[in-house]
């Protein structure tokens, strides 16, 4: 069985990230980059099951500029077999990635394609569900459990009321959440091993995509500051100001 990773180049999360002060963007500028949380969540589940003997090849892909590169070779360092890098200088809107790794599905027909349900930077939840729509693919997303058995996969959901259950016919997209497993940490070892593994370069135009945004960000604000919070003497003074201030009861 084939798997295919997507993952994502974006700000470290540990680092706080500051608006642009003329509005149009993150100020990215000597800011600490590594791979979206998500993405190695996802790129765990991979090795996890080709380590249980359910997968023969992992396939890691990201979309992006040349230094997206450090962040195939860490997946690389993990356990992924090869990386496909599809290189473009500017932001590419999620319908786009989608159908970017739709030509690759055409191209590396996988068994199952794992990705993480959202980057941090974007926030956008989107590209998996498009993937799956294209390609035509059942979708388990935002997965805290996913068993592989006999041609199927059967994907533990996180939703508002608790948990869903369903079962996939392979091939199927998988989108990972927090709770689906803890991503390991690269070996000094693999991480000169990651160095001698292949990483093939495509553009959008040798896939037959158009990286076209109908989509324009038209201003980037931070947060509105949090007010300072008030003590109140008793329980029916704050069943009051539920009531009267917020209006929440």
């Amino acid at each position: 069985m084939k798997i295919l990773v997507a993952v994502k180049r974006v700000v470290d999360a540990n680092v706080k990230v500051r608006v642009k002060s003329d509005g149009t963007g993150m100020e990215l500028a000597n800011a600490k980059m590594a791979m979206n949380p998500f993405c190695e969540i996802a790129v765990e589940q991979a090795v996890r099951m080709k380590e249980e003997g359910q997968a023969e090849e992992i396939v890691a892909v990201s979309v992006g500029p040349q230094v997206c590169q450090e962040q195939l070779r860490t997946a690389l360092a993990l356990g992924c077999d090869r990386g496909i890098l599809v290189t473009a200088d500017s932001d590419v809107a999620p319908l786009q990635v989608a159908r970017i790794l739709k030509a690759l599905l055409d191209r590396e027909n996988p068994d199952l394609v794992i990705l993480g349900k959202q980057s941090i930077d974007s926030d956008n939840n989107q590209v998996g569900q498009m993937l799956a729509a294209l390609a035509g693919m059942g979708q388990g997303t935002f997965a805290c459990k996913a068993e592989l058995d006999d041609g199927r996969i059967t994907v533990t959901r996180e939703i508002d009321g608790g948990e869903q259950t369903v079962s996939l016919k392979l091939p199927a997209v998988v989108t990972t959440d927090l709770r689906l497993n803890e991503p390991r940490y690269a070996s000094l070892p693999n991480i000169m091993k990651a160095k001698r593994k292949p990483i093939d370069e495509l553009t959008p135009v040798d896939l037959g995509v158009d990286t076209a945004s109908n989509l324009a960000t038209l201003r980037v604000s931070p947060p509105a500051e949090r007010e300072a919070g008030i003590i109140v003497e008793t329980v029916h003074d704050l069943v009051d100001k539920l009531k009267t201030d917020a209006r929440v009861i």
